[in-house]
């Protein structure tokens, strides 16, 4: 667990410079994220993308309804991600809106409307254009370092990646060895990661065996 932790426990929020809070704020910016690298695009330029949409003041469901369709465009491409750059330009602005007419620009709403239940919460998130079962996943695995009500959230993904490292593939026992929300979202992070590198998996295993 340290092995990993230390090598790949870095959030993508925090990649994506969203100081997290329980906050309207850095919870919109995580929807963005969460959006954005649940699209078959590299994590690396979602993060990228996140962080130009972020500096360019489309940081709140305002900021981002407010932005011309074109100014989501740019921002998009100079994080690299073009591929799906005008599509995803609509659903940002058409996803802002929602936020704003029916939660009032708070994620917080929507959770008290779900009444905590994570199925509940998740199936909300998927109104959302561009929000699927995989986007809710990534959205639910960063919230609970501050949402405690959806923890502990180990989705198949995760749990993928604790096969392959030989931690256990139930939600409860992998939850007990984080400890704290906040270090379970850092592993449910670095979990991914290692399910998807050979070489990460190799890594981890070398350090821990030393």
């Amino acid at each position: 667990m340290d092995a990993l932790l230390d090598r790949f426990g870095r959030t993508y929020a925090r990649e994506a410079e969203i100081k997290l809070a329980d906050r309207p704020k850095p919870l919109y910016q995580l929807l963005v994220l969460a959006m954005l690298l649940s699209a078959r695009i590299s994590a690396e330029i979602a993060v990228a993308a996140a962080r130009e949409l972020f500096a360019a003041g489309y940081g709140t469901p305002a900021g981002m309804r407010d932005a011309s369709w074109q100014d989501r465009v740019d921002a998009l491409g100079r994080g690299h991600y073009r591929r799906y750059d005008e599509r995803t330009s609509t659903m940002l602005g058409r996803g802002a809106e929602l936020l704003i007419d029916r939660w009032k620009g708070d994620l917080r709403r929507l959770r008290d409307d779900a009444e905590g239940d994570p199925r509940r919460i998740a199936s909300l998130l998927t109104e959302f254009p561009g929000i699927g079962p995989t986007g809710a996943d990534i959205f639910l695995r960063e919230v609970q370092a501050v949402w405690p009500q959806v923890a502990p959230h180990l989705d198949k993904r995760v749990l993928e990646g604790a096969g392959k490292l030989g931690l256990p593939r139930q939600e409860r026992p992998l939850a007990e060895l984080a400890g704290s929300n906040d270090d379970l979202a850092r592993l449910s992070a670095a979990l991914v990661r290692v399910s998807r590198s050979k070489k990460g998996v190799d890594e981890v295993r070398a350090a821990a065996a030393r």
